[in-house]
């Protein structure tokens, strides 16, 4: 099913490969669930001249070409390590099997290793041949500045909200998709999948709800929570924790999408929600299995039935912040 909206995105492709300005190395940046793999996807086959259709397409296959690289972490790690861009860059400096271009994505980039960045440097800054490096990032935060300056950054964003619902009924008619999209932060592709797990983000809503009115065990709460994929479980905190922020800042006590009462916003030290932010965030920039996910549940939820009142990352170092410290 084609991407409407990334039509504009296409069009000022198209625009640069009329007038001969496509730019050697581009870093698709946006949220997750916008279409940027997608986008990566159509980039690759538009520049390869293999068929493709006129936008990109969700559930679109990987296009296959012998002058075709894409860079992941393998199945059993977190990264894209050294070696992997080095076979990358040994790979590009030889002649295309077809006599053509050759292309080369890398996702996500924000997972690279310092070294694995570094060593991508001179290979961005002047590649050989005529090649197309694509670099897909969700965390733009994530990637050094030394990447951002050798790259022409192309930024994807969600569409409006009626465009987006419009899209994705086409998909499944009548399903709850105004709470999904909500609680996806509007991207549409993430919004499939949180419509599968709009239970079990109703359940947490209920517990956070609950903690943050004094009442329920924080403990008892992070034992169920660490049954969750602890993605789901970090990307949902971040989101809620993100919109009471955005309420707060805006001097009301409600955004769409946003689960948190407004009784339980009143209740916490504003202040300390942009430090709570950030603690999940790092949480989120860690590679899985580096930190106990039940403990750190556990800091995060103490926290907040204490109404954040103790949330400081340089302050006397909580269980939140210690299990941080300790890796």
């Amino acid at each position: 099913m084609e991407i409407t909206w990334l039509s504009s995105f296409v069009d000022s492709w198209q625009e640069r490969v009329r007038h001969g300005r496509i730019p050697h190395a581009v870093l698709l940046a946006g949220p997750v669930g916008v279409g940027k793999r997608a986008a990566a996807q159509w980039m690759a086959a538009n520049s390869l001249n293999i068929d493709t259709t006129a936008l990109p397409s969700h559930g679109q296959q990987m296009p296959e070409h012998a002058d075709l690289r894409w860079i992941s972490p393998p199945e059993d790690k977190q990264s894209i390590g050294i070696e992997q861009i080095r076979e990358l860059v040994s790979n590009l400096g030889l002649t295309s099997y077809e006599g053509g271009c050759k292309v080369a994505v890398i996702e996500p980039a924000n997972a690279m290793t310092v070294n694995a960045a570094n060593s991508l440097l001179t290979t961005l800054e002047e590649p050989p041949g005529e090649t197309l490096l694509v670099l897909v990032a969700d965390r733009t935060g994530k990637l050094p500045a030394t990447i951002f300056s050798r790259c022409q950054r192309i930024d994807l964003l969600p569409p409006p909200e009626a465009e987006a619902l419009s899209w994705l009924d086409r998909l499944q008619p009548g399903a709850a998709w105004v709470d999904a999209l909500r609680g996806a932060g509007g991207a549409p592709l993430a919004a499939i999948q949180a419509l599968e797990n709009l239970e079990t983000s109703a359940t947490m809503a209920r517990d956070l709800n609950a903690l943050g009115r004094g009442s329920g065990s924080a403990v008892e709460v992070a034992a169920r929570w660490a049954k969750v994929p602890p993605g789901f479980i970090l990307n949902w905190l971040t989101q809620q924790v993100k919109l009471g922020v955005i309420a707060c800042s805006a001097g009301r006590d409600k955004a769409p999408g946003l689960a948190i009462d407004e009784s339980v916003l009143r209740r916490m030290d504003r202040r300390n929600m942009f430090c709570y932010l950030d603690i999940i965030n790092r949480l989120r920039g860690q590679p899985a299995g580096s930190f106990n996910l039940h403990l750190t549940l556990e800091g995060l939820l103490i926290d907040w039935a204490e109404g954040l009142r103790n949330c400081r990352l340089d302050g006397p170092m909580d269980g939140m912040n210690m299990m941080l410290a300790s890796h």
